[in-house]
């Protein structure tokens, strides 16, 4: 590669990723919304409930709400942005040679980034209409059957793709277990994982039995959809690794599992606020807690494992701060985002309302701190990643991620 260019440059669809972890970004904005202003009458908050509190609030309340719209304000424009960038890189970058090479490895399965990344976008419009747009609730049974459109096309997209890798795998071979020495091949679970968390939204929120039913069924095939995947992916990856150590260049895939997780618990909450709304499946609050702590504990241990393996390698030495690059590192965001949005639900869904801590109490607070310092690292994180990608010519060739 030339010294005059930069990362980007040489495309790779993880770029995708960049946009999928500015979208994360603002969604972590969004549950500070979420979590801390009342929103009666229905589960998320909306214009109207937001102008209310910050009307009405005191002077932390308003700086509160203030630095929260302008963090989703920031970050979803980063997202759209960079998801046009990507959109057009990869529909050059189809008709090359490089991508003739590429859809011949294992990395195949990396375009599985793509329906991931347009699953999240949808997700963060609807996040932009809530806080923006006054009088969007009166209209939303109107828009949740054409969101559910929209991620039931993307879930085709999303099947079209992979089973273009598995077809070309199962039926020519070459797939190349030695090189699976990662999880990346987890990035199809997420993908679908996604998908299926933005088809649960109707089932948590409409009024509508019928569309609350179609949102509980289709965000479950889903939902089956991304666990079958994700559990054969990492016995395959976790044999590889055993075999010949973990990749360096595509080591962050291995924190992977950590946002995979934070989608299907929101996706089961969702779907247990549907079951009891519309048919009777009283949700407890300590069932609820149990769940949360269940899915929060495997994240924990998943970010110890991948944190101690990165740390063997030297990878931050390597990848973000030496003069080594790889896209791959965009899939470091995910999971400190995925930890950061789930820890809140945790705290308020869980502990809060199984009264077992005060909200905006001591407790509240000390453990609120570790999901911000998390998200902030990550905010730090997206910035320094698109800096050394997107910005001034980096002398280093990039690392391709496999």
């Amino acid at each position: 590669m030339s010294a005059i260019t930069r990362p980007s440059d040489t495309y790779s669809p993880l770029y995708f990723l960049a946009s999928l972890g500015a979208g994360g970004l603002a969604v972590t904005f969004f549950m500070w919304l979420m979590h801390w202003i009342p929103h009666p009458g229905q589960t998320v908050p909306v214009f109207e409930d937001i102008l209310a509190a910050f009307t009405s609030g005191g002077v932390l309340v308003q700086g509160m709400i203030a630095v929260a719209l302008i963090g989703i304000a920031v970050f979803a424009g980063l997202n759209l942005k960079l998801l046009v960038w990507n959109l057009r890189r990869y529909a050059a970058w189809t008709k090359s040679d490089a991508y003739a090479s590429f859809a011949k490895t294992n990395a195949q399965s990396q375009v599985m980034a793509l329906p991931l990344a347009l699953a999240m976008s949808v997700n963060v419009m609807f996040v932009l209409g809530m806080v923006f747009v006054p009088g969007l609730w009166s209209v939303v049974e109107y828009l949740f059957p054409l969101a559910m459109v929209a991620f039931l096309a993307i879930g085709a997209l999303a099947f079209k793709l992979y089973a273009g890798f598995l077809g070309r795998v199962l039926t020519e071979g070459g797939f190349n277990c030695a090189a699976n020495n990662n999880f990346g091949q987890v990035l199809p679970a997420f993908a679908f994982a996604m998908v299926g968390v933005g088809l649960a939204a109707p089932a948590a929120m409409s009024t509508l039995p019928a569309v609350a039913g179609l949102g509980l069924v289709f965000s479950t095939f889903f939902l089956m959809t991304a666990a079958l995947i994700a559990v054969v992916a990492m016995v395959l990856g976790l044999r590889a690794m055993m075999e010949h150590g973990a990749n360096p260049e595509t080591a962050p895939t291995l924190s992977i599992i950590v946002p995979l997780l934070a989608v299907l618990g929101i996706l089961s909450l969702r779907q247990s606020h549907g079951l009891e709304t519309h048919f009777g499946a009283q949700a407890m609050a300590g069932d609820t807690l149990l769940t949360l702590a269940k899915f929060l504990s495997v994240q924990v241990l998943f970010l110890l494992f991948a944190g101690f393996i990165l740390i063997r390698q030297g990878y931050a030495q390597r990848f973000l701060f030496g003069r080594e690059t790889s896209p791959g590192s965009y899939a470091l965001v995910c999971p400190g985002v995925g930890f950061a949005v789930l820890l809140h639900f945790f705290v308020n869904r869980g502990l809060v309302d199984a009264g077992l801590i005060a909200k905006f109490g001591p407790t509240f607070w000390a453990l609120t701190a570790v999901a911000l310092v998390s998200q902030v690292a990550m905010i730090w994180l997206v910035f320094q990643l698109n800096r050394r990608h997107f910005g001034a010519p980096n002398p280093a060739a990039p690392v391709p991620a496999e």
